[in-house]
């Protein structure tokens, strides 16, 4: 038969079959190099393989592990969920606002909100509560501090994320009135406020990045967040 009269399917098939054949040739021929070859030829080639494997399991995630951006998010979610807490007028009434812990500045900061009296109750994750006391408040931010003596549970650091440092498209993460971690972006910087693609977050909580760092706290305005320069500022008393 002439190559030539072969339709599609039968050149096809009998690509296949040559290569198939020429693959088995390849590994008969290869085997029998190395059976005649000297020894430190067949151990370098075997370690070659080794490595080969080697590399390719540790690349490849075994058991549907969390990848990288994973393990970030739900890091950033449970630092932001141990610094998120409510302010009562006493340890039997309800709560009348939502504060971010900052653990290292011994206070709490939330959204200015009119009525908030000047001593307050602070309930954290853990169930305990601690007494603070009003330090400083301006249009956007309101500062309770614990005093020295206060006994105030550990959470994880709140490392201030720069407003000159953050860039539409990055993702932030925030709680929800129900205790439920949502996702977004920042889809604008305009001021001091930076608007996010977040629902409705409760005024005072904070959003976080996914690295961890406090981009700011909600002022109670879908999506809109008081950075996290401005926090600092009032606990610093800078200008």
């Amino acid at each position: 038969m002439n190559i030539e009269d072969l339709s599609k399917s039968q050149l096809l098939l009998l690509t296949v079959l040559v290569n198939f054949v020429t693959a088995i040739a390849t590994a008969v021929l290869t085997v029998s190099l190395l059976d005649e070859a000297p020894t430190t030829v067949t151990q370098t080639v075997n370690r070659i393989v080794e490595n080969t494997i080697e590399t390719v399991t540790t690349q490849v995630p075994v058991g549907g592990g969390p990848s990288r951006e994973e393990e970030l998010l739900t890091s950033a979610i449970s630092a932001s969920a141990a610094r998120s807490t409510a302010i009562h007028r006493s340890t039997s009434t309800p709560a009348i606002a939502s504060a971010t812990y900052l653990p290292i500045s011994r206070a709490v900061a939330t959204a200015r909100v009119d009525g908030l009296p000047k001593e307050v109750v602070v309930a954290f994750p853990d169930g305990s509560f601690a007494e603070a006391s009003l330090t400083s408040s301006n249009d956007e931010v309101t500062i309770y501090g614990f005093s020295d003596t206060a006994f105030l549970p550990d959470a994880p650091a709140a490392s201030p994320a720069e407003l000159a440092t953050l860039l539409q498209g990055q993702t932030v993460i925030s709680m929800t009135a129900g205790g439920n971690a949502v996702t977004g972006i920042i889809s604008k910087i305009e001021g001091n406020t930076i608007y996010t693609s977040l629902p409705v977050i409760p005024a005072g909580t904070a959003a976080v990045l996914l690295g961890g760092g406090l981009m700011g706290i909600s002022t109670g305005v879908p999506g809109a967040f008081v950075t996290a320069d401005s926090i600092m500022a009032l606990l610093t008393g800078s200008p």
